[in-house]
């Protein structure tokens, strides 16, 4: 949001919170996309066997081909469960749906050996289900076909990557689950809001004051010359350490330093690193820094 408001100055605050706000639900949503999105790909087996059955003569694989990717107790507690089809039809993702993406990605599966071995058996086990589902999301995630796919329908795909594919795994090794479980992975109110929305708000705020004790410290560097986001990463880091007292300084510089790696330059991670430990030393030898909690004054 403060990259946002400054490629475009005519944001203001209101603006910026209901953005974020909306960021944060589409996080949530993109979770519950790839729960359905895995139903209706397990679901494709069922269009498979209806084209063997047709056959006027089919082969002994065709008479013995299972469908229980589907079928089984675990996927069925996702498909079955009430809250997950109220909020898939409320947010409309039937109509983000591509059925050749689902008939690639079950193509994809058909050809794996793992999955061959689990329809081959006669009995499975609650831990053979876990596991083929698990195969199947596997190869979901490294399909460039569903990389696109959820690029064009979520732009926060990118970004939230890693935390919708740990929480995927999460949910299916906990399977079968029933009521609101999917709850548990929506956003903190103590995270979001009253953390989140309050450095948002301050650091919008605060801009020049921020940018004030910054300036001095860049030495060489004239402040408009500096990345954008690194700036942005210097007043965020700077707000954290003046006015978040619970959270430890080394803490947020790690963050940041962190933050740099993934959305700067290569340099950048190193020049954020050096300016927050100035500031951090010349912030503490005024008294500006202060903390509270054991183990939180450094």
């Amino acid at each position: 949001m403060l990259y946002a408001r400054s490629m475009d100055v005519a944001l203001d605050y209101k603006a910026l919170e209901s953005r974020y706000k909306f960021e944060l639900e589409k996080s949530f949503e993109l979770y519950i996309f790839n729960l359905y999105q895995l139903t209706k790909v397990a679901q494709y087996v069922k269009k498979d066997a209806s084209k063997r059955a047709s056959k006027l003569l089919p082969s002994e694989e065709d008479r013995n081909f299972s469908t229980k990717i589907y079928d089984n107790p675990l996927l069925q507690s996702l498909v079955n469960n009430e809250g997950i089809q109220k909020l898939v039809k409320n947010r409309k993702m039937e109509n983000r749906l591509d059925d050749d993406v689902n008939r690639l990605l079950y193509q994809d599966l058909c050809k794996n050996k793992n999955y061959i071995a689990y329809s081959a058996k006669a009995e499975c086990t609650r831990e053979d289900h876990k596991n083929a589902l698990l195969t199947l999301y596997k190869i979901m995630v490294a399909s460039e076909n569903y990389e696109e796919h959820l690029d064009d329908r979520y732009n926060n795909w990118v970004h939230d990557k890693s935390l919708i594919v740990g929480a995927m795994k999460k949910t299916i090794k906990a399977l079968p689950l029933e009521g609101d479980f999917y709850s548990e992975y929506q956003p903190s109110r103590e995270t979001t809001m009253e953390f989140g929305l309050d450095l948002l708000y301050k650091v919008y705020n605060l801009d020049e004051e921020l940018l004030t004790t910054i300036k001095p410290v860049l030495k060489n560097w004239e402040a408009e010359r500096v990345a954008t986001i690194d700036m942005i990463f210097l007043k965020m880091a700077l707000c954290e350490m003046l006015h978040f007292p619970t959270i430890p300084t080394k803490v947020t510089i790690n963050e940041f330093v962190d933050l740099s790696k993934l959305y700067s330059t290569p340099k950048s991670k190193d020049f954020i690193n050096g300016i927050l430990d100035k500031l951090l030393k010349q912030l503490t030898e005024e008294g500006h820094i202060t903390k509270e909690g054991r183990g939180l004054i450094d």
